[in-house]
């Protein structure tokens, strides 16, 4: 009987809360469109506010990890470039050609080298190029029988085609990007420079890198840009085992004066200041715009709040605990922060990858299918918490002062 009755009071207990809460949020939605122009108003702002944040937050995510990626394609190697070239990470953006026999005086008359290979990194040389998050496209030209060194085991998407074989042909393998975008496929012929050139294969790769790549033999690279002079801008450079990095740049430095040999750390420390004055001026933007979230939202309530005056006071005339006109405000900033994070979200979605568009040159139906790359869905989450949180904390200082309502004063003047 005892637990019986248990049981009935627990049940009674359950529908007692949930009835309390379904009367709470009917009331919270009730006095939000009670001024529809105003609340509409308020959630736009917050909508913008996430908006701006998940489109700047994104592609500067986006910027960073494509920066790094170039990294990637040379871990554990040396690179060899030359001192009046411009580089990013281990890529050569401009200037800073070499001999291609230079790779070859390296492997000879440096024991600590295992392996050195002449790459030839073509990037575009038109300013407006030169300045977008990804190049329209590049090429790489690297010796046939050197392509797992450079580019790993990536393999030819659907296992369709084959790497160039010889460095007289005129094949060519792209980057799944450019495939998709000028409908390139295997057996193409393709106009490169002036020159006719033959899809051998298409990589399938998720590194935006090779994605908007070219890449082809050595030879066919050098006749293609340079008129078959034998020029290269990149020496890729593998240690002996046991042999550290650090060890051989410097010895490839000594050899010779007129190169930089760079090591997989101070490729990234070169990068690693502008990486952290990108991701600090995102940070400074982000805490800018919840701040101005936070003083909307605020304003918002603290309006609502004085033309509801009469209402707290009589809710805590009926003996409604001040625990609950606490609740029912924060729960009003809540709904505020939960509506314009949800539209903020799903607009700054688009507006990242219509930046990335605009950035890369790229066909905007290109990046639909990547949204939840450009955008994770762990970094909106994040953001949609933070604006919660903030639109929360907005509201804290509104509802203390609607705890603090005085009964007889606030009845006396508006009754």
């Amino acid at each position: 009987m005892l637990y019986l009755s248990e049981c009935l009071y627990n049940y009674h207990l359950r529908n007692s809360r949930r009835r309390f809460t379904t009367r709470l949020l009917t009331f919270c939605f009730r006095n939000l469109f009670r001024r529809k122009a105003r609340t509409a108003l308020c959630v736009l702002g917050v909508a913008l506010a996430t908006t701006f944040v998940i489109a700047v937050g994104s592609t500067t995510m986006r910027y960073t990890t494509v920066i790094k990626e170039m990294n990637v394609l040379f871990s554990g190697q040396v690179m060899v470039v030359s001192k009046d070239a411009i580089v990013i990470q281990a890529i050569p953006i401009a200037g800073g050609l070499f001999q291609e026999s230079l790779a070859e005086d390296i492997k000879e008359n440096i024991k600590e080298v295992e392996k050195a290979v002449p790459v030839l990194f073509i990037t575009p040389i038109r300013f407006e190029e030169m300045i977008q998050l990804v190049p329209v496209n590049f090429s790489m030209g690297i010796p046939v029988e050197d392509w797992q060194l450079i580019i790993g085991p990536t393999p030819l998407k659907g296992g369709v085609g084959h790497f160039p074989t010889n460095e007289s042909n005129s094949e060519v393998v792209i980057g799944a990007s450019l495939a998709d975008q000028y409908n390139w496929t295997v057996g193409k012929e393709i106009m490169v420079n002036g020159h006719k050139l033959n899809v051998t294969g298409v990589l399938d790769t998720k590194l935006a890198l090779l994605n908007r790549c070219i890449l082809m033999p050595l030879r066919l690279a050098q006749e293609i840009y340079y008129s078959k002079s034998k020029s290269v801008n990149i020496i890729s450079v593998k240690p002996v085992q046991g042999c550290s990095q650090e060890e051989l740049a410097d010895a490839i430095e000594q050899q010779v004066e007129y190169v930089n040999a760079l090591t997989e750390d101070e490729r990234n420390d070169m990068i690693q200041p502008v990486l952290a004055q990108v991701e600090t001026w995102n940070l400074g933007i982000q805490t800018v715009i919840f701040i101005m979230s936070l003083i909307l939202v605020m304003t918002v309530t603290i309006m609502s709040i004085s033309e509801r005056r009469r209402d707290f006071a009589t809710l805590d005339a009926i003996g409604a605990p001040l625990s609950y006109v606490f609740r029912l405000v924060i729960l009003e900033t809540s709904l505020i922060g939960v509506l314009g994070g949800i539209l903020g979200i799903v607009f700054g979605s688009l507006t990242a990858i219509v930046l990335s568009s605009l950035y890369t040159n790229i066909p905007l139906a290109q990046f639909f299918p990547t949204i939840l790359e450009i955008v994770p869905p762990i970094y909106m989450i994040e953001i949609f918490l933070a604006v919660v949180v903030v639109c929360c904390i907005g509201g804290i200082i509104p509802a203390i002062n609607a705890t603090r309502t005085r009964i007889a004063e606030i009845l006396r003047t508006e009754y």
